[in-house]
């Protein structure tokens, strides 16, 4: 069997070629993945690129002085800042002073009745009425 022949007829594969990608693109990428609360990851996944290799752009775009600098420190700013919420001071009312109280102690039919009032007119009240 000669197979000599038939490996002509077989292709091989295209030799893979590097994406280009233009700099409006790049600048555009970065400044999409340094917004806050925003993943690296998720704007390399939503544009078709691996995330190290966005993590990339944006360290040389930093250390070039680039717009990644300015937008990386404007988000520092952003999230290291002291935000003081609104607290309701709670308003301590004083006791009022104690006022006078009155103990009675009723003996009835064997049975002792004992209660600490208030010197006021219905205590007083309520003391005539049972006295009677």
């Amino acid at each position: 069997m000669d197979t000599c022949g038939t490996q002509a007829a077989v292709q091989a594969p295209p030799k893979r070629r590097w994406r280009r990608h233009s700099e409006e693109f790049k600048a555009r990428v970065i400044a999409l993945s340094l917004q806050p609360n925003t993943s690296v990851a998720a704007v390399a996944m939503a544009n078709g690129l691996n995330a190290n290799m966005l993590r990339r752009w944006v360290r040389e775009a930093e250390m070039a002085g680039g717009s990644g600098a300015q937008i990386e420190q404007s988000r520092e700013a952003q999230t290291a800042g002291f935000v003081q919420l609104p607290m309701p001071i709670p308003v301590v009312v004083a006791p009022e002073p104690a006022a006078p109280c009155v103990q009675v102690e009723i003996l009835r039919n064997g049975a002792t009745l004992r209660a600490s009032l208030p010197l006021d007119s219905r205590s007083a009240a309520w003391l005539r009425e049972v006295t009677g």
